[in-house]
């Protein structure tokens, strides 16, 4: 009798498991299809520029949530629950990743010194602002109950930026200084934003003072500095490694797997040593375009562009369509208990708030740039019209945002406190204003601030800048010491005067020399102008 007692238990919990596998296998196929359909109407829609796969997602999330929750009786609006978990685990890497490996390195690497301004410097002071005006103006609303801490994690989830609908309007190849920019400054600010939610969560104090603000700056530089260590390490291994043994002489195949399984590795150890995922698989990804994506066979190269720019599409449209039935979610909205005038000020402050913080740092920091540029000709500067659109490309508020919001103010995606409730739809709200209303009105407005884009000088070089000899050293042992003396004074005089270009000037000189050689480029075994 017990044997047959413990059978028809056994037999019980894996039919029990079997329903509700199968109860997991209907919503997602649902969810699936909709990503097929998202597809098909974003290729049919790509005619209307203003109207990108963000917004298309947003919406069609939004019909289906309508449907899903009159069909449910008003009880939900959602095919699957978010899990911050499946979030920064499955669908943040490759999007990160992406990023980092589609980056054009030298563009990126030429304006490195103000897209960090924007990306770091930038985000200090929008969560600055952030923070403190919602410390101040929340309670005079009449919204209570938040915490210091909560206050900076919120600076930090809505000063994260999503500048895909600016970049779809723009053109590369008119416009590269710009371009570089605001792409480099949306990478670079995710990464950014996401170390300093990090560094925020290991406080825990009623009150924000110097001392609390220098442990939270500390943190933030020790994630930065390791984290970025961290992927810079998996970028070269990787290229040492497809250098070295020539990996793609027997399979293209293991070479995309051992780039894509470094990279995901890297981010788990990040991750297990509680560093920031985020930036560690930013960089590896830079490391890896930049040394490895030279090192493999010609059919690798074609199929890692276009694989993980797929997957990171699929990843992004996943979460704007969730984003979208989510804003339906009946219970979030009944749980936040207060009046609509108070929710619609919480909204509006917010919205004000990341305004101002745009303003308050990149038009500051674009004078700064320019300063430090004041050599390199009108090409290297960021004119007024680009500051506007700059500002502008940073408004709009996307997966990041939710993603931190998720993770702050739920527990799997659930919450049953009425603050927490009310911080979750004022993300979804500002989400879904800003990406749908500021989305429509880039195009617009880019064509209104930038209408001879393509009449202008789109070499994307810099007239300004001398030729160099990319093999001259920066101080030889074959030389006399005179020699080498009036060198350095060169290259003292021109860091004062040039200090960007001289920067750059000096890492090409090293990567051509040290680092090519030994971890791959295109400029490995012969010396070209491209590198």
């Amino acid at each position: 009798m017990e044997v047959m007692t413990e059978n028809s238990t056994l037999y019980s919990a894996v039919t029990m498991n079997l329903e509700s596998t199968h109860s997991q296998v209907v919503p997602i196929t649902l969810f699936v299809a909709l990503l097929c359909v998202c597809l098909v109407i974003g290729h049919l829609l790509e005619e209307y520029p203003w109207l990108n796969e963000s917004i298309t997602a947003i919406l069609i999330g939004f019909v289906v949530g309508t449907i899903i929750l009159c069909t449910s009786k008003w009880k939900s609006s959602r095919l699957l629950r978010f899990s911050e978990e499946l979030f920064f685990i499955y669908l943040l890497p490759p999007i990160i990743f992406n990023a980092g490996f589609q980056v054009k390195k030298k563009q990126f690497f030429h304006n490195f010194f103000p897209i960090m301004l924007f990306g770091v410097t930038g985000v200090l002071i929008s969560t600055s602002i952030v923070a403190a005006g919602c410390w101040w103006l929340f309670p005079k609303l009449g919204f209570n109950g938040l915490t210091i801490s909560e206050y900076l994690s919120i600076g930090t989830i809505f000063s994260s930026t999503d500048t895909v609908c600016t970049l779809q309007v723009l053109s590369q190849d008119e416009t590269p200084l710009l371009y570089s920019l605001v792409f480099g400054e949306g990478v670079v600010n995710d990464a950014t934003s996401v170390v300093l939610f990090n560094a925020v969560q290991k406080i825990n104090a009623d009150t924000l003072n110097s001392h609390t603000a220098l442990r939270i700056f500390l943190d933030f530089l020790y994630l930065f500095t390791t984290s970025t260590l961290l992927g810079v390490s998996a970028g070269l291994v990787t290229a040492y490694i497809l250098r070295g043994l020539y990996v793609g002489r027997h399979s293209s195949v293991r070479e995309i797997a051992l780039m894509v399984l470094v990279a995901y590795l890297s981010y788990m150890l990040a991750e297990l040593f509680e560093l920031s995922g985020i930036l560690t698989v930013f960089f590896a990804g830079v490391l890896m375009s930049h040394y490895s994506w030279h090192n493999v066979t010609e059919s690798s190269r074609i199929t890692t562009r276009y694989a993980f720019a797929t997957l990171s599409f699929i990843a992004e449209t996943f979460i704007f369509l969730y984003v979208g039935m989510d804003a339906l979610d009946y219970e979030k909205w009944k749980m936040s208990m207060l009046s609509i005038w108070t929710k619609m000020g919480i909204y509006s402050t917010v919205m004000m708030l990341i305004l101002v913080g745009r303003v308050a740092f990149v038009f500051p920091l674009s004078i700064i740039s320019n300063y430090l540029h004041r050599s390199g000709g009108d090409s290297s500067k960021i004119s007024r019209k680009h500051q506007m659109v700059i500002w502008w490309a940073g408004l709009m508020r996307g997966a990041v945002s939710i993603a931190l919001a998720f993770k702050q103010f739920t527990h799997s995606g659930v919450t049953l406190d009425p603050t927490n409730a009310t911080m979750i739809t004022t993300t979804i709200v500002i989400v879904l204003f800003s990406t749908i209303v500021f989305g429509f009105l880039t195009k617009p407005l880019v064509d209104h601030l930038l209408p001879s884009a393509s009449n202008s000088n789109t070499t994307g070089g810099d007239p300004g800048s001398p030729k160099e000899d990319m093999t001259l050293p920066l101080l030889s042992v074959e030389e006399s010491a005179s020699e080498n003396l009036s060198r350095a004074k060169d290259n003292l005089s021109m860091l004062m005067d040039r200090p960007v270009y001289t920067i750059h000037s000096y890492w090409r000189r090293f990567d051509t020399a040290y680092m090519r050689p030994i971890f791959g480029g295109p400029c490995s075994d012969e010396n070209q102008s491209s590198c």
